[in-house]
């Protein structure tokens, strides 16, 4: 008997299909450590929600105890539960949805929030305070494991990656490759300039254990 897929499934594996095939005409960058992009497992192969482990749009490891994706829908949360989150970094200014605060509640997941603007070029700017305040709990093991999101885990979560990247001594040409691997053809001159130029200085005392 063919299983039925509700409208909503649709729209999320269709969404899925989309980021796939946006991302998967560049080339894998070449450095010691890339991340691992979770493969995404259809929900109608599953046999019902609660059996699904449905990745978030974007999904990736970023190092140990570190992940990195879009913004998690319900579909998602047995995923998210399975990685043991002590935290979850979320980088938009909007409020978080109910949903997804019960499900923060019911597992015992702190939310730190680093309203981030998402607008689009030539009207970013990025706030560096926040930047190096979402750093500060990324880079704190009592946070992790921790999953760090905006929308749709291209710019703004790009650039706290990056930026994590460089306190861990990346070349500039490795940070950027990655940040081009998630953003695909939305790459953001703006954010590429912020990486560039962004001081570590005073925050490399928190990355003894991630270097």
């Amino acid at each position: 008997m063919k299983l039925e897929i509700m409208p909503k499934q649709r729209t999320l594996e269709a969404e899925q299909r989309e980021e796939a095939m946006e991302m998967s005409g560049l080339e894998l960058w070449k450095h010691e450590k890339p991340p691992k992009i979770f493969p995404m497992t259809p929900l109608s192969a599953a046999g019902c929600d609660e059996a699904a482990l449905v990745p978030p749009l974007n999904f990736a490891m970023v190092d140990d105890g570190i992940y990195r994706s879009g913004f998690p829908a319900t579909a998602n949360f047995p995923f998210l539960k399975s990685l043991n989150l002590r935290s979850i970094v979320y980088l938009c200014p909007e409020p978080y949805p109910e949903a997804n605060t019960e499900f923060l509640e019911q597992h015992g997941i702190k939310l730190h929030q680093f309203g981030i603007e998402g607008r689009k070029e030539p009207f970013v700017e990025i706030p560096d305070d926040k930047i190096r305040e979402a750093l500060k709990v990324v880079l704190d093991v009592r946070n992790q494991p921790l999953l760090i999101h905006c929308k749709r885990g291209k710019h703004r979560t790009g650039v706290v990656v990056g930026c994590l990247r460089k306190l861990q001594k990346w070349c500039l040409s490795s940070v950027f490759d990655e940040y081009q691997r998630f953003a695909a053809a939305k790459v953001r001159s703006t954010d590429l300039r912020f990486m560039e130029l962004f001081d570590v200085s005073n925050l490399k005392h928190l990355t003894a254990s991630h270097c």
